[in-house]
């Protein structure tokens, strides 16, 4: 990697000689202006308002245009002659927590490397001294004609810095925050945690860029003479949300089919339920069997699938009722046996008494 500025890492008394490349590189897609008529490009040229003519790169030069548009010119020889400590070198000034560093301050970030065999020895001690205490360096550079502030940290095996905007180049938040006093209920950060844990955590060297592939592919197709491709149909992204809970759970819901976890029929109330609240949502319609389902047909509902299969309390009444009259049919049936049981009873008894009477009659009388 080609380097953009040499200098030395001031560690104290300790100088160690370092070279400057970019650690980061931009891979977005650049267009050239064109002249829609004819498809000529659109180029610029640098014209001295005073003679009216073109003029090259080494007759232009540096000025500062005071406030009443006065302009001051400033050579490159002036600005390397300031008495500035930095101008070729980075010069630590404090060793901090890497949380004191507000994200907010971080700008483009640079590899430091060793310029040579002897500034090997000095950089490995900076290195693992960086490392063993879990601190980050602060330090001042000059970098293309200006003073900075840098953070410097160890990267895998390499002294890396970022550029700090300083301090005051921070904007207030003041006019950025919502001016409207809002309530958030525990149940709603309740599902908001619920949706962070289920989106969990990313390799970053997964996520690419979709805007740049579906530029190359737009151009790709234009060059070889096709027509581009129809863009996808889909939802619109940003519409109003009308229920903070209903867009929530659909948001977990989907996070889990998104990682191919499945999904429960608990709602917002269910939640709450859980957690001795009570939650006021919009009650998404529930995934019922296709068997047991209703089926629309001419904007109807068909029960012909209900009358196949009768419920569970139809057939227990049914089967009850069958039972009652198996029983009564049985109870019948015993009570005609008694009576038939007693009829052979009085007939015997009857007969008895007859042949009695026949044997207490005399026996003349019944000569005579």
């Amino acid at each position: 990697m080609r380097s953009i500025w040499n200098g030395a890492i001031s560690f104290g008394l300790v100088s160690i000689p370092i070279k400057v490349v970019n650690a980061t590189e931009s891979h977005s897609i650049s267009f050239r202006q064109v002249h829609l008529d004819d498809g000529g490009r659109i180029r610029y040229r640098k014209f001295c308002e005073l003679e009216d003519r073109e003029v090259t790169t080494g007759e232009i030069g540096k000025a500062y245009e005071d406030a009443d548009g006065t302009l001051i010119p400033v050579t490159d020889e002036e600005l390397a002659a300031l008495p500035i400590p930095t101008a070729r070198t980075i010069e630590i000034v404090a060793f901090v927590p890497a949380e004191r560093i507000d994200p907010l301050q971080m700008d483009t970030a640079y590899y430091l490397a060793a310029n040579g065999v002897p500034a090997t020895k000095p950089y490995v001690l900076l290195r693992e001294a960086l490392k063993r205490s879990q601190k980050v360096a602060v330090a001042k550079f000059a970098l293309r004609g200006r003073e900075r502030l840098g953070m410097l940290r160890v990267v895998d095996d390499v002294i890396a810095m970022h550029g700090l905007l300083w301090p005051d180049e921070i904007r207030s938040t003041e006019e950025v925050a919502p001016d409207a006093s809002v309530t958030v209920r525990d149940k709603e950060l309740d599902l908001a945690d619920a949706l962070m844990d289920t989106l969990g955590e990313v390799e970053l060297t997964e996520l690419h860029d979709d805007y740049r592939e579906a530029v190359e592919e737009l151009i790709a197709a234009k060059a070889s003479g096709e027509l581009p491709a129809a863009p996808p149909a889909g939802e619109r992204a940003g519409g109003k949300v009308l229920d903070l809970m209903a867009a929530l759970e659909k948001s977990v819901r989907a996070a889990k089919v998104s990682r191919g976890e499945e999904t429960g029929e608990e709602t917002g109330e269910e939640a709450g339920a859980r957690t001795g609240e009570s939650a006021e949502v919009t009650p998404l319609p529930s995934r019922r069997s296709a068997r047991t389902a209703p089926k629309e047909v001419g904007g109807k509902k068909s029960t012909s699938t209900a009358r196949k299969t009768p419920p569970k309390k139809a057939v227990a009444k049914s089967t009850a009722k069958s039972t009652g009259q198996a029983a009564g049919k049985a109870a019948a049936t015993k009570s005609t046996a008694k009576k038939t049981a007693a009829k052979k009873t009085t007939a015997k008894k009857a007969t008895g008494k007859k042949t009695a009477a026949k044997k207490a009659t005399p026996r003349g009388r019944a000569s005579a």
